[in-house]
C-alpha cells in the first residue's frame, strides 16, 4: 500500500471491546506498522533520553521515519513523516465538559489564548480550550519536551494589531526549517475530538488522512498555521 510522505492515521476503537490485547497502545502499534509497510513490535519502538519514540535502526537513513502516537477516550491516532531531516508531533483530545479548563488556560496560556477561549465561549464553542492544548502538546511531543513545558510554549494565538477582539491563529519563533501546524476537528452527533499535527523539515507538505477502523468520524479542517519569526510586539505566555 503507498502513501504519500506525510500521513495521519486514524482509528475508533469500540468502547464495549473485550479483547484485552486491543489496547490504544497496540492500536497505534498497528497503525504504524501500517503507514510503515512492514510489521512492527513492541520491542522495534524505543524512546530516547527525552521519552521520545523512534524505531530502532531507523535513524540516518535516506528514508528514515519520525513518528507520534496519541490517544484519547476510543480513538487514536499516529502522525508519521518519510524523509531524513523531518519531525512530526501529533496530539488528539476528547471533547468534555471540564471544569477546570479555564483556570488551566489562565495559568499556562498567553493573554490572547485565554481571550481566543473567552470570545469562543460565549458563542457557544466549547472546543476552543482543546484547540490550543491540542496545538501546544503536538508542539511538545515534536520537540520531546515534558508536558511541565507546556506554560514556555509560544502563544499559537494573537491579537490583531488594529485591535480587533477576536484576533487570529499564528506561531512566531526562531526556526531555520519549515514548521507548520495542521487543526482538526472530528465529531458527529454522539462525540467530538480535536487533533493537531505538526510536521517539521526540509519542505512543506500537507498531511495525507487515513482512516483504519469501521467507524469513521467526518474530519474538518480548522486551520494551518505556518510558523514565522516573530512580530515586533510578541505574546508572552503567562508563567
Amino acid at each position: 500500500m503507498n502513501f504519500p510522505l506525510f500521513n495521519i492515521g486514524l482509528t475508533l476503537m469500540s468502547i464495549d471491546h473485550i479483547d484485552k490485547n486491543l489496547t490504544p497502545t497496540a492500536e497505534g502499534r498497528r497503525i504504524l506498522s501500517i503507514l510503515k509497510g512492514s510489521p512492527l513490535t513492541e520491542q522495534d519502538i524505543l524512546k530516547d533520553d527525552n521519552g521520545r519514540p523512534y524505531l530502532s535502526g531507523n535513524r540516518g537513513q535516506a528514508d528514515s521515519i519520525d513518528f507520534n502516537i496519541s490517544h484519547s477516550g476510543n480513538m487514536t491516532a499516529v502522525s508519521l513523516v518519510k524523509g531524513t531531516g523531518f519531525r512530526t508531533g501529533c496530539d488528539v483530545q476528547l471533547v468534555k465538559n471540564r471544569t477546570n479548563t479555564l483556570k488551566i488556560a489562565e495559568r499556562f496560556f498567553s493573554n490572547s489564548e485565554v481571550k481566543y477561549i473567552l470570545s469562543q465561549k460565549e458563542k457557544g464553542n466549547d472546543t476552543a480550550f482543546f484547540e490550543i492544548w491540542t496545538l501546544k502538546e503536538c508542539y511538545i511531543k515534536l520537540r520531546g519536551l515534558s508536558v511541565f513545558d507546556i506554560g514556555k510554549i509560544p502563544s499559537f494565538f494573537y491579537e490583531n494589531r488594529d485591535g480587533a477582539e477576536t484576533g487570529s491563529f499564528a506561531f512566531y519563533t526562531d526556526n531555520t526549517a519549515p514548521l507548520s501546524f495542521y487543526l482538526y476537528k472530528l465529531s458527529d452527533k454522539a462525540k467530538e475530538y480535536i487533533m493537531a499535527t505538526a510536521i517539521e523539515g526540509t519542505a512543506e507538505l500537507q498531511p495525507s488522512i487515513h482512516w483504519f477502523s469501521e467507524s469513521i468520524l467526518p474530519c474538518k479542517s480548522i486551520v494551518t498555521i505556518k510558523a514565522a519569526p516573530s512580530p515586533t510586539e510578541t505574546v508572552s505566555p503567562n508563567m
